[in-house]
C-alpha cells in the first residue's frame, strides 16, 4: 500500500481485485496518464472499504466477486459513507443483473473486464468528475431490454386478426372484414400462431388471455 504524497491536481486511484495480475495490469494503465496516482491495492471487500476509509481516494476500481463477499456490498458501504468518492465496478460478468445491481449500489461506472484498459482509465476519469452520474457502454441497450413488455409483440394488424378470431370469425369472415384475400388472412392467422406458441384457434385464444392480449369475456348475468 502506497501512502507518499499525491501531487497536487492528480487523481487518487485505489485498485481491488483479488488477483496480483489485474491489479498489476491497472496500475500500469493508470500510471501511463498523469491525472492518476495510484495511492492503494486491496484484494477483500473489507480491505477495500477499510483502504478507502484510511486513504481516502478520488476513485475506486472495485470487482464484482471478491473473496470474503460482492463488490456490490462493498461498493454500497462506500456510497454510504461518501457521496463523492468516483466508484468504478470492474467484472467479468456483464450481464443486465450485475449492471443494474451496480447502478442501484451507487457505483458511478460500469465496465467488463474484457474491456480495453484505456476504457477503465475513461470510466474513472467520469467516475472522478461525476460520481453520481452512472454510466456503462450498454446501458442504453440494458434499459430498452428491461423496458421491453413481457410476451410476444404483436403488429396492429394482428391484434385486429386475434380479436376477430376471439368473436368466432371464420378465415373467408376475416378475410373480408380486412379487405384481404382468404390467402392473405391465413398468413397472419399462421404468423399468429406462431407468435403465440399456439396450434388452433383455442390454443391461440387461451394463451391470448393469459398474456393480457385479450380481456377476458364478461361472466354470464344472472
Amino acid at each position: 500500500m502506497s501512502t507518499s504524497t499525491v501531487p497536487a491536481g492528480r487523481t487518487k486511484v485505489l485498485l481491488v481485485d483479488d488477483h496480483d495480475l489485474i491489479r498489476k495490469g491497472l496500475r500500469h494503465a493508470f500510471e501511463r496518464d498523469r491525472q492518476f496516482e495510484v495511492v492503494g491495492e486491496a484484494g477483500t471487500a473489507a480491505e477495500a472499504v477499510r483502504q478507502a476509509g484510511a486513504l481516502q481516494p478520488d476513485v475506486v476500481i472495485m470487482d464484482l466477486r471478491l473473496p470474503d463477499g460482492s463488490g456490490l456490498e462493498a461498493t454500497r458501504a462506500l456510497r454510504k459513507a461518501s457521496s463523492t468518492m468516483g466508484i468504478v465496478v470492474l467484472t467479468m460478468y456483464a450481464g443486465d443483473d450485475q449492471l443494474f445491481g451496480a447502478l442501484e449500489a451507487g457505483a458511478s461506472a460500469f465496465v467488463p473486464k474484457t474491456a480495453p484498459a484505456d476504457e477503465v482509465v475513461a470510466a474513472a476519469r467520469h467516475a472522478a468528475s461525476a460520481p453520481s452520474a452512472f454510466t456503462a457502454a450498454d446501458l442504453a441497450e440494458a434499459m430498452k431490454r428491461r423496458l421491453a413488455p413481457a410476451g410476444p409483440q404483436l403488429s396492429p394488424r394482428e391484434g385486429q386478426v386475434l380479436r376477430l378470431l376471439a368473436d368466432g370469425m371464420s378465415v373467408n369472415g376475416i378475410a373480408k372484414q380486412l379487405f384481404v384475400s382468404e390467402s392473405t388472412a391465413k398468413t397472419h392467422i399462421s404468423k399468429l400462431y406462431e407468435k403465440l406458441g399456439a396450434a388452433n384457434r383455442a390454443q391461440a385464444l387461451m394463451t391470448a388471455l393469459r398474456l393480457g392480449l385479450l380481456e377476458a369475456p364478461d361472466a354470464p348475468k344472472f
